[in-house]
């Protein structure tokens, strides 16, 4: 999935008509076929033990009524709706402006002020806005395609943001957390020991990464994840 549309006033990447087109479009579509074939599909693995969910296979292969094919049918679409508005919800949307940068995903945004922001660039599938004391202002991962990401420098430069081609100008400061790092403040050590918990968490531990990377920065560091390694600098 993969989009950038914009106009003189703003530039904004994710969430194009086609992103909804292929979600709202597509996953209702698949529900509705999934849904209409499901009752012959529940026929045939009624009688094989190996497929799982034999109870509710079997119950719905009993039915053999035309009403049952419309109640899956409808059951179906109801969920390709609701799982494309959870895809959508959970995909980055980011405006840009020449006033300010907002990240928007599940619902929540976080807005940086243009005067702010000092440098611009991408960090692997990260876009990350710097202030002129290299503190990170953003550090938000991207859904865009390959070919839709190499637009993402355009689209900032054409709005006045300084933008680095060779990326995070302060990379050689970053180093591997190691647990109970003597270089670092006991709290700091604490909070990336938290963190370094999060990681399995699914939902919530990506909810506690986040709220922690934050807490590091007001403690005045930096911190970035690779493969579910902790990486630091001080900010």
């Amino acid at each position: 999935m993969g989009s950038t549309t914009g106009t003189p006033e703003r530039t904004v990447i994710g969430h194009s008509t086609t992103d909804k087109v292929v979600l709202f479009g597509g996953l209702p579509l698949v529900g509705l076929v999934l849904g209409f074939f499901l009752p012959r599909i529940a026929d045939w693995a009624a009688d094989r033990s190996w497929v799982p969910f034999q109870g509710p296979l079997k119950l719905i292969a009993a039915w053999d009524s035309w009403w049952v094919v419309v109640i899956c049918v409808l059951v179906g679409l109801v969920a390709g709706v609701v799982l494309a508005g959870m895809a959508l919800d959970d995909t980055l949307k980011v405006t840009i402006t020449d006033r300010s940068v907002e990240f928007l995903k599940n619902q929540k945004a976080v807005t940086v002020p243009r005067e702010k922001v000092a440098v611009a660039f991408l960090d692997g599938k990260e876009i990350v806005l710097q202030d002129a004391t290299s503190r990170e202002l953003a550090r938000e991962k991207h859904d865009q395609l390959k070919a839709e990401a190499q637009r993402i420098p355009a689209a900032f430069r054409a709005h006045g943001y300084p933008w680095s081609d060779a990326g995070d100008p302060h990379e050689s400061a970053f180093r591997r957390w190691i647990e109970d790092d003597p270089e670092l403040p006991p709290a700091v050590n604490a909070v990336l020991k938290v963190r370094s918990k999060a990681f399995g968490d699914g939902d919530k531990g990506k909810a506690d990464l986040r709220e922690l990377r934050t807490e590091l920065t007001n403690l005045g560091y930096t911190v970035k994840d690779r493969d579910k390694v902790q990486y630091w600098r001080a900010s």
